[in-house]
């Protein structure tokens, strides 16, 4: 339970937790204010008084998960720049990482982008532009370095966030893989394919 005391940026995230939480069991449109404030342990006015509706917490969510894979990126970039393939392998660990790290958000993240308001949509559109360029840039750096063969770098992006994108449909924490194993399994895959 969130309580009714702490710092305002803490608190907001924990709301954000719990909303996750509620939006991935019972859907978005089932999951009102009210739920959200019960389950954090906030009168619904001391809910307001961080979020003004349903809409700003999803869009906070949705920020939230992009300035994570993006902020680990740049991080990366600023320490020194990887080779190629390390950079490709440790994107695959930050996304499908969200897995366990953030739970129930990355449902939320890919199946309700259409309930964003418009200005949201249009941010976040911008935001996920902006990481496939990111992963794309990564790619051109390996074919240029050798790193990796002949491949369309904007192609082959595309097929690399779709790997670690679908995880949220099927991946379960009590399975029989983390989302480091998948992750380096999915990058084993990409690496080397599936030929004998």
């Amino acid at each position: 339970m969130v309580g009714e005391g702490g710092s305002g940026n803490t608190r907001r995230a924990q709301i954000i937790e719990v909303a996750a939480e509620l939006f991935d069991r019972r859907g978005y449109h089932e999951t009102s204010m009210q739920s959200i404030a019960d389950r954090a342990g906030l009168r619904k006015p001391s809910l307001y008084h961080y979020f003004r509706s349903k809409d700003d917490i999803l869009v906070e969510l949705h920020e939230t998960l992009m300035s994570v894979v993006i902020g680990r990126q740049e991080e990366r970039l600023e320490a020194g720049r990887p080779a190629p393939r390390e950079q490709l392998r440790a994107m695959m660990h930050d996304v499908i990482g969200l897995m366990e790290s953030h739970p129930g958000y990355l449902r939320i993240f890919f199946e309700s982008a259409r309930e964003l308001p418009l200005d949201a949509r249009t941010s976040v559109a911008a935001q996920r532009t902006r990481y496939r360029g990111m992963v794309t840039a990564v790619l051109e750096a390996g074919v240029e370095a050798g790193e990796f063969g002949d491949l369309d770098p904007e192609l082959t992006s595309i097929a690399a966030l779709s790997l670690m994108n679908w995880t949220y449909q099927w991946f379960r924490r009590s399975g029989p893989l983390s989302a480091d194993e998948v992750a380096d399994r999915f990058w084993n895959l990409l690496m080397n394919g599936i030929s004998a």
